[in-house]
């Protein structure tokens, strides 16, 4: 590291421009899975956000909570199995709404559930609402971009029914849009107004079960309901539209940042390599060795790497701040130190290269070059 140290502060300006190289690229590696986190959890912070370990789909539903329905037979052998406390259900619809003094339209998602079921969250602003509360629903905050206040009236543009406000939730969306919660009977009456099936019936089915079961239970859920397909929490996550194309598209674009900073970090230390073949060779002829100098150039790489690193993440952290609330953003403790390391990995590596150029450096060859 001695060495290492004086050859940076003698050449200060080569190495403050190789680590403010280093500083945009992890900079911008970070911002991207950032990005990339923050739109995973806009897209599925209502299903993340449920207690649950699996979920009870129609197993020709493709996975979708919307293409799916679940009757009362199997929610009553879904809870002999786990308990009628681990067991909720739970109503998923997309619609458009409108709400009293606007006209613009707005995409939502429809989330049922028993009042007193743990699927329900909790309300940030406001009240909640009961089973037996008659035209009263929870929405998410983000409905206040749209000028939605506790007390306003939401209309419902397929079945002509409407809500009054009664609490916010937070952090609560699905598939892009935000939710709004109701209670058993409300969906009941919704269903029945736009489906002519349900009102042939009465009765309008949920569209999932959320479970919170063991393995084995799940095991056994699958042999007594085949019919019926038992997911895990990830793969319902998964299944939302537009999500695995979404993070995929994303997670490409990431894998190619950090491909991309190795290959560039590789790049700028061979060249300094190279320049620094004679001083190399009179070093390995005054007896340093191989180990050492490939020591120092390896030393020179990570105190680039965990600088620029400690810097941009000071940045990332002052910019999400910064960053308005209609652009999702979401880098996490663990998400950073995963980032940090993958960086300093890909940095590692690109050195590699330059260290094989130190230990076939001769001694003699380079003392002549320099002599000549």
């Amino acid at each position: 590291m001695y060495l290492a140290l004086r050859e940076m502060r003698f050449a200060k300006t080569r190495y403050a421009l190789i680590m403010t190289i280093m500083l945009l690229v992890s900079f911008l590696v970070m911002f991207v899975t950032g990005l990339a986190k923050g739109l995973a959890y806009a897209n599925a912070s209502s299903i993340e956000n449920i207690p649950a370990d699996y979920f009870v789909v129609q197993s020709d539903a493709s996975q979708r909570f919307s293409r799916s329905e679940v009757g009362t037979s199997v929610i009553d052998e879904v809870r002999n199995v786990v308990g009628n406390s681990h067991a909720a259900v739970l109503g998923v619809q997309m619609a458009t709404v409108t709400h009293d003094g606007a006209s613009q339209k707005i995409d939502v998602t429809f989330f049922a559930a028993e009042s007193d079921s743990w699927i329900m969250p909790d309300v940030v602003e406001g009240s909640g609402i009961s089973s037996y509360a008659s035209g009263e629903v929870l929405v998410d905050q983000k409905l206040k971009e749209s000028g939605v206040q506790l007390g306003s009236v939401i209309h419902d543009q397929t079945s002509g029914m409407a809500w009054t406000v009664a609490g916010f939730t937070r952090n609560e969306s699905y598939s892009h849009t935000p939710v709004i919660f109701m209670n058993e009977q409300e969906w009941q009456n919704w269903k029945q107004k736009i489906s002519k099936s349900v009102q042939a019936s009465g009765n309008a089915a949920y569209n999932t079960l959320a479970i919170k079961a063991s393995s084995s239970q799940a095991d056994q859920l699958k042999s007594k309901l085949p019919e019926m397909e038992i997911m895990s929490k990830s793969t319902a996550v998964s299944a939302i539209p537009g999500y695995k194309e979404e993070q995929g598209s994303l997670l490409m674009m990431i894998a190619f940042l950090y491909f991309i900073s190795g290959f560039v970090l590789a790049v700028f230390f061979y060249v300094i390599t190279i320049q620094k073949t004679s001083q190399f060779g009179i070093l390995k002829a005054m007896g340093t060795g191989s180990g050492y100098l490939a020591a120092s150039v390896l030393g020179q790489v990570m105190l680039l790497t965990v600088a620029s690193l400690f810097i941009s993440i000071l940045i990332i952290q002052v910019a999400s701040r910064l960053l308005p609330d209609s652009m999702p953003f979401q880098l996490s403790g663990s998400t950073i130190g995963l980032t940090g390391c993958l960086f300093v990995i890909m940095a590692m590596a690109g050195s590699v290269i330059s260290i094989m150029k130190v230990n076939r450096v001769d001694a003699l060859e380079a003392i002549g070059r320099v002599s000549a």
